[in-house]
């Protein structure tokens, strides 16, 4: 099998599809968390603040999901294939929800009438919470296996999706965007707003500890095989460590009102648990609970070396302008929010 760097082909497309993945991840997670919080907000300028600090970039946000989508087809097609067809109402309830956030932001403010506001906010939040729990329960049912034939074909219910673990990490998943959303909030607001978005933080931080400590304990006690790469490589325990430093670190910072620092330790946060997540499949990229010689691995589902040889140059060519080019979207609309007459 071909290599570069000593690393073959299909670990390395592997690693492009979790940095994709993990960039969505760190990137739209905090403007749903924000829009999870948005109910709490009574007042209308409160709530188009709020809008307003995420107006800029939350549609940027959202293409990392278009291109993570995209980088998984490309790599691993028969995973995009099983995972899409067996996850068919959790994806297209995802997708319903994306466009009404979407159509929820953009036109709130069309119309003066409270009433039009006031659902237009409903749906914003409610949409901002089920992508977060529908993500979250993607991500436990992909960590947990589903059951595929010979075929890799999905052979389960598709009511089996939301399944204990699968809802118990959709609620965590929201959990930590909320938290990280309401850091962000922090960074964006000031005066009795800010006060508010403080306290909802803290409360924030208290659900998030408790919801990934149960969610942890079930995977140990009930989902034995995501411990098999950590125990046969016991210097991958340092990611875990990792992840429970940087959890820590955030009330700590919060407490001290260092949100600048807070915010990178969230942002670390999702980096070290889906790293986590990364190390606990690896090479495995769908379980089979059926038998376990039908998962789906990196092997038996990636594209032709020469494919992701000359993908993985795009790539490489691509990921410093895709960079350069968020660092100058988030730095022009750097700052506390305003409201002006150009404000959603």
């Amino acid at each position: 099998m071909a290599e570069f760097l000593g690393i073959d082909y299909p670990t390395w497309w592997f690693l492009v599809v979790g940095a994709v993945f993990s960039g969505y991840a760190i990137l739209d997670g905090f403007d749903l968390g924000a829009g999870a919080l948005h109910l709490f907000f009574k007042k209308d300028s409160s709530r188009r603040i709020a809008l307003n600090a995420v107006g800029p970039v939350w549609d940027g946000n959202e293409v990392w999901l278009v291109i993570g989508g995209g980088t998984l087809f490309a790599g691993f097609p028969l995973v995009y294939a099983t995972l899409f067809s067996a996850m068919y109402i959790p994806f297209m309830l995802f997708l319903l929800f994306i466009i009404l956030r979407a159509v929820s932001i953009e036109f709130r403010s069309k119309e003066p009438m409270e009433w039009w506001r006031r659902s237009w906010d409903v749906v914003y939040s409610f949409s901002s919470i089920l992508l977060a729990v529908l993500l979250g329960v993607v991500m436990g049912n992909v960590l947990q296996g589903l059951p595929l034939d010979k075929d890799h074909e999905f052979t389960g219910s598709w009511l089996a999706f939301f399944n204990p673990f699968a809802l118990l990490l959709g609620f965590t998943t929201l959990a930590l965007m909320t938290l990280h959303g309401a850091i962000y909030l922090c960074l964006k607001t000031h005066g009795k707003l800010f006060e508010k978005i403080e306290r909802l933080l803290k409360w924030s931080i208290i659900a998030f500890v408790l919801l990934f400590a149960a969610s942890s304990g079930y995977a140990l006690l009930y989902i034995p095989h995501l411990l098999d790469n950590l125990q046969a490589n016991p210097y991958l325990f340092v990611v875990p460590v990792l992840a429970m430093l940087s959890i820590a670190n955030i009330p700590r910072l919060v407490s001290k009102r260092k949100f600048k620092a807070a915010f990178v330790f969230s942002a670390l946060t999702f980096s070290f648990l889906l790293i986590l997540l990364a190390v606990e499949l690896y090479p495995t990229l769908l379980f089979s609970t059926t038998a376990l010689e039908h998962s789906i691995t990196i092997y038996n589902a990636a594209s032709s070396d020469k494919s992701l040889e000359i993908m993985l140059v795009f790539v490489l060519i691509g990921t410093p302008l895709v960079l350069f080019y968020t660092y100058i979207v988030y730095r022009t609309f750097w700052g506390k929010v305003e409201l002006d007459d150009t404000s959603y």
